[in-house]
């Protein structure tokens, strides 16, 4: 199991939930909707000077489904390439409660 973590900028995360709610039915995460801080390129700290925001997406998926979580963030990339999404996997253990 792996924790995957994405974070983008806000203006593609409906793409994102949309696509991986279609190809994985049954994914669970948590989204946190308001996340501020510096990427290779830029900044998002919902100021002024810089104005976005980019979110974060939670969520534990099994090995078997990591492969299409990869291609699933790839595509939206490919079809966003100007708005900074990321996608970060840990190895991550089944909760014992």
């Amino acid at each position: 199991m792996y924790r995957a973590e994405i974070i983008a900028n806000q203006s593609v995360q409906d793409d994102i939930v949309e696509i991986l709610e279609e190809y994985i039915p049954e994914i669970l995460y948590t989204i946190i909707p308001l996340v501020n801080g510096r990427g290779k390129k830029d900044y998002k700290l919902g100021s002024s000077t810089w104005p976005e925001n980019n979110f974060v997406l939670i969520s534990y998926i099994e090995d078997s489904r990591r492969e299409i979580v990869e291609k699933i963030i790839a595509s939206v990339k490919q079809n966003f390439p100007d708005e900074g999404i990321k996608l970060f996997f840990v190895k991550a253990e089944d909760g014992i409660i």
